[in-house]
Order: structure tokens, then sequence, then C-alpha cells
């Protein structure tokens, strides 16, 4: 199936990487109810429990970017999966607030190298013309993870306790780090199984390319500086924003603001991230079709970044006038669908920008940035929910947050003049 694109075992790799990432990371914002009431917390605390994550994620991100760049993709995804399926599973044994608070970070920690190892790899394997495809294809296993978190997790948690369900999809993880050791190389001249016409189209699509930013920085350091890369990595905080938000608080916002039972929300729950799995594969699609057409890669990512956060921003401020939850799920599932075409589009520019050899560390230094989103987001919405009773004001910061990402990304990025001919 695979004769001559092992290309596509990768993705496929990848694919899960992302689907197992996002199930495990949902599975306390499904459970959140249980666990809420088990441990004894109150809003505010099960909010700094959601922003705990990023604490250990945000930092890990560059440092997992650069680990990459460095010891390669199979080796720093393979020990990151095993760390935080770990770590997930850890989550059975807390005990109260500071227990899990703990646990939440050491499993950001190991999530945290996910997306920049992920570029990463997508820059060694696959030629620049299909880069945003796959990056959207790849990530479409997020929202799935997202989806199959509401019924996996959240039925066997009300048939078996919450405690059990984290054992489980750590059990998962744990598998797919055996398979990636075992099927992946860094490089695609590595791998006994790529044959000669593969190399070549990859080797040549990367080798035509001179990344914009090439001219102005050598170094990691002096990529890190450039107003380009600030701005692309302020593009991604704002949407991930909207993300995180959505991530950590849509089960309680469907069960608090529509009384929802918890096996209902867990079925119900899976129609947004439906949508993010369409969004994140037609963004890529999309934006390297403008590629194809017009030669600039820049150009085409950014259109796509911007024209998706003024979309997810009118459906987010729509949803506040929702008044049942067939109304809110179908906003939401549009809200999603073109908010995570946002960061596949971004990632998929930072390879416009830098050079294959900075790839990792650029694209875990943005995301570092972009992740204090996670910090932020989570805990703003707990305090505004616990201050004022109601969502309404949580989703008219979200909606303003990501129309500011238009206006930075308008501003900081110029879409420089196209360099390579495309492939047709």
């Amino acid at each position: 199936m695979f004769a001559g694109r092992y290309r596509f075992v990768v993705a496929s790799m990848l694919f899960g990487a992302g689907m197992i990432n996002y199930m495990d990371r949902a599975a306390l914002s499904v459970t959140a109810p249980l666990v809420r009431k088990d441990l004894g917390l109150s809003a505010s605390q099960l909010g700094l429990i959601f922003s705990s994550f990023f604490f250990g994620y945000a930092l890990f991100c560059f440092i997992g970017g650069h680990l990459a760049d460095r010891f390669g993709p199979r080796r720093v995804y393979g020990w990151a999966m095993a760390l935080w399926s770990v770590c997930c599973g850890l989550t059975a044994l807390v005990s109260g607030f500071f227990t899990l608070l703990f646990a939440r970070v050491a499993f950001g920690v190991g999530e945290g190298p996910m997306c920049s190892t992920t570029n990463k790899a997508i820059c060694n394997w696959f030629p620049r013309h299909e880069t945003a495809t796959m990056i959207g294809v790849t990530f479409a296993g997020q929202p799935l993870g997202s989806a199959l978190a509401g019924p996996v997790v959240g039925l066997i948690a009300a048939s078996y306790g919450w405690r059990i369900a984290f054992v489980v999809i750590a059990v998962i993880g744990l598998a797919w780090a055996v398979a990636w050791r075992a099927l992946v190389t860094d490089l695609p001249a590595q791998h006994p199984k790529v044959r000669a016409p593969e190399l070549r189209l990859i080797q040549e699509s990367r080798a035509a390319h001179v990344p914009s930013e090439a001219a102005h920085a050598s170094t990691l350091g002096a990529y890190l500086v450039r107003p380009s890369v600030l701005a692309l990595a302020a593009g991604l905080f704002c949407g991930n924003y909207v993300l995180y938000f959505f991530l950590s608080w849509l089960p309680s916002y469907l069960v608090d603001a529509f009384h929802l039972s918890l096996r209902t929300m867990s079925i119900v729950s899976v129609i947004p991230w439906i949508g993010g799995m369409i969004g994140y594969s037609a963004g890529g699609m999309l934006s390297d079709a403008l590629l194809k057409r017009s030669g600039n890669g820049l150009w085409a990512r950014k259109t796509v970044a911007i024209a998706a956060l003024g979309c997810a921003a009118a459906c987010v401020f729509l949803t506040i006038l929702a008044t049942s939850p067939a109304q809110a799920l179908a906003l939401l599932a549009l809200a999603t669908l073109f908010i995570v075409a946002v960061p596949q589009a971004l990632w998929a520019m930072s390879q416009e920008l830098v050079d294959a050899e900075h790839v990792g560390g650029v694209s875990g230094f943005t995301h570092a940035l972009s992740n204090i989103s996670g910090i932020i987001a989570p805990s703003v919405t707990g305090f505004a929910l616990q201050w004022t009773g109601s969502y309404a004001s949580s989703f008219v910061v979200a909606g303003m947050v990501a129309v500011t990402g238009m206006v930075v990304l308008s501003l900081g990025i110029r879409s420089r003049a196209a360099n390579v001919t495309v492939p047709a």
C-alpha cells in the first residue's frame, strides 16, 4: 500500500500520536465533574489545575524542539510519549489539589515536545509542497483524540471510575512509543524501505527552497529575535487561546449551561472536534493549493491563518446567543473547524521562514510563547465563572483574542515574493 511512499507511514504514526496526545490531555476535562466532586475542588482551583499543565508544557515545547534538532525526532518523540503516558497513568493516584497540580505539571513536561517535534519530522520526511497538507492531516489526529476522549474516557469513567480511565489511555500511549521506535528513522535516507524516487522528491524539493529569514539569521538565537518569528508566536498564542478555552472548559460548559448528564455530554462533545478534524485537513490542503497557485508560501500560509481567525471569532461571539445545546454545538463545531486551521497554517509558515536545521528550535520557541495562552485561558475562565456565574464574558474575551491575532499577523509578517517554482 505504501510502496514508494513510506513517508505516509510516518504521517500515520504522527496522526496517531496527535490523537493519543489530545485524548490524554482532554481526559481531565471530560472527567472534571467527577474529579471536582471527588477531590472537593472549587471552580477556581479546577481552572488552576487546567492551567498548571502549561507550565511544564510551554517550557518543554522549546526544549523539546531544540532537542529534536540536535538528537532527531525519533528519539525525542519516543521518550516524550513514554514520559507523558506514565504521568497520565499516575493521575489515577492523586489524592487532592496539590498532588493533581504536580501530576499535571509533569504531564505537561512530557507532552511539550510533541508539536515542534512533529513539525521537525514533517520537515525531514516531506517535500515542501506537501508540508501544510501533511501538518493538517497529521494534526487532525488531535481533534479526533479530543472527540474520542468524550465517549472513551467519559464512558469508562462513568462505568468504572475516573481513575481507571487514566490508566487505560496511558497503556495506549506506551504501545505507540514502542511502534514509533520500530518503524521510523530521523531521516528518510536512513530507512531501508524508502526508495530512490521518493528520497529524490523530498531532497530536491527542500534544496530548491530558500527560507525568507535565512539571509538575516544563521543561528537559533538570531532567528528568535526576528520580528516575523515573534509575530508568528503571537498568532499562535491567539489561536491557541481559543483552542485551549474549548479544550479545558467545553465539557463543563455543556453540563453547566444546558444541564446535560455526564453520559450525554460525553457523546455530544464529540461534535465540535469532528469540526476540528475537518478544519485541520481542509486548511492544510487549501494552504498548499494556494502555494501551488501563487508560488508564495508566506502569502498562502498567512492568508489561511488570518481568514480562519476571523471566522472563528465570529462563531465564538455568536455562541453567546445560543439558547439550546444544538445551537451551541453547531457554532462550537464551526469555531473549532476554523481555529484549528490557524496553528496548522502557522506551523507550515515556520518552514517558509526558517532553514531546516533550526525548524525544531524555532517551532519550539514560538510554541512555548504561544502556550502561555494555555496558562491564561483556563484560569481566566475559571475565575470569571466563579465571579459572574456565566460563561458569556469568557466567550467575549476569546473572540477578541482571535481578532487581535488577525491584526498581529497582518502587520507583523510580510508576504515576500516567491523565490522558487513549486511542483504542480
